[in-house]
């Protein structure tokens, strides 16, 4: 008889470290008097990165597992409340890495797609676009292409289980060589198309203050020639010259961001009259030091613009705030109206790279919300 054998039940329960609490980033704030539950709301989430998807309770789990001591500042319950002066970048992709670091096997690849659909079901998504840059987690499972495979694959098995259509952005970053986003843009050609498990979109991510935008253009030649729409982040780090750059190099479907913009009337109205949609992301603005709270996101000037607004959470993980957050900030913070708040699922709706089937189904389904009475 072994050791371990000799050792209780009870023994080896009280041994076992107890792993601190994480919050549920699924908890709604309570609905207001005369409001409509947003949780019910129908509503597109098209800017969530991969792990940045991932719950806090997974995050503690798997550094448990893996026997890595997280740093202290991925565990800060409220990124909000870190003084303006330690916020930013820096400290933002520090803890991005920290946290990529325990992606290390397909089970927990899969693990991140499906809670983060779950995750959207509760929050009443109907659509989910997934940013992922499979280079990163590709030394675990056997390269790029099997590394995009297993997200693609998850991603149909996890909207048939939870009824929220999963469709992957490819996103290149801009720390790595353009020939690399060329490589990426191949390989999302090769999976292009709508609808649950497919490539949907080329993006390209990461601080937006590195690289030569224009030196990216090849890449994105490539994926639109596929179909694919072009989705780069801009305008949140960087003003609107960095913008113009972006639109003049990349032709951007959607502006990943695209915030500041609004310091420029014209360049904002021009960019409305193209129909290139904002990917509006209210916390991330706030946790990276771009405005000192969620009142100054300029939400309402885009809306007064007659943008095409579609708010997105960014990356949950690290700004512990979710899609739904969005929304209760639009409705508390700004002040709008349940009328309005149903325009802008619209126009998540809209900015979605999905079929017209599923297009009008998911405009029924807000037009009904609105037209409930308030509980």
């Amino acid at each position: 008889m072994t050791g371990d054998a000799l050792v209780s039940p009870r023994a080896r329960h009280r041994a076992e470290p107890t792993l601190p609490p994480q919050p549920s980033l699924t908890v709604a704030a309570p609905t207001p008097p005369g409001r409509r539950d947003l949780a019910t709301l129908p509503k597109a989430h098209l800017h969530l990165h991969f792990t940045g998807a991932m719950r806090p309770q997974t995050l503690v789990e798997l550094a448990h597992d893996s026997g890595i001591r997280l740093p202290p500042h991925l565990l800060d319950l409220d990124p909000l409340k870190v003084p303006a002066d330690a916020r930013g970048w820096f400290r933002f992709q520090r803890s991005y890495d920290s946290a990529r670091t325990l992606v290390r096997s397909e089970a927990v690849m899969r693990r991140i797609v499906h809670e983060a659909a779950e995750d959207e079901a509760i929050e009443g998504s109907v659509h989910l676009e997934m940013q992922v840059d499979p280079t990163s987690y590709a030394p675990w499972v056997g390269g790029i292409t099997p590394a995009l495979e297993i997200i693609l694959d998850e991603a149909e098995r996890a909207s048939r289980d939870t009824g929220v259509q999963v469709g992957v952005v490819v996103a290149a970053s801009r720390t790595r060589h353009p020939l690399d986003a060329r490589i990426l843009a191949r390989l999302a050609a090769q999976y292009a198309g709508t609808g649950a498990g497919r490539v949907v979109g080329f993006g390209l991510s990461n601080d937006e203050r590195v690289g030569d935008t224009a030196a990216f253009s090849k890449a994105f030649h490539i994926a639109r020639d596929a179909g694919l729409a072009a989705l780069p982040h801009g305008g949140e780090l960087l003003g609107p010259e960095s913008v113009r750059e972006v639109v003049a190099a990349l032709g951007p479907t959607r502006l990943g961001h695209g915030v500041r913009t609004t310091e420029d009337p014209a360049l904002l109205d021009r960019l409305v009259e193209e129909h290139i949609a904002f990917e509006v992301c209210p916390t991330s603005n706030v946790h990276l030091g771009v405005y000192p709270d969620l009142a100054h996101v300029p939400l309402e000037t885009l809306m007064q613009h007659g943008a095409t607004v579609a708010l997105g959470a960014d990356d949950p993980l690290l700004f512990h705030s979710r899609l739904l957050a969005q929304y209760v900030a639009a409705r508390d913070v700004h002040g709008l109206s349940d009328a309005q708040l149903a325009g802008l699922a619209h126009q998540s709706v809209d900015a979605s790279l999905v079929g017209e089937e599923e297009r009008r189904d998911w405009h029924r389904r807000i037009d009904a919300w609105l037209a409930a009475d308030p509980a």
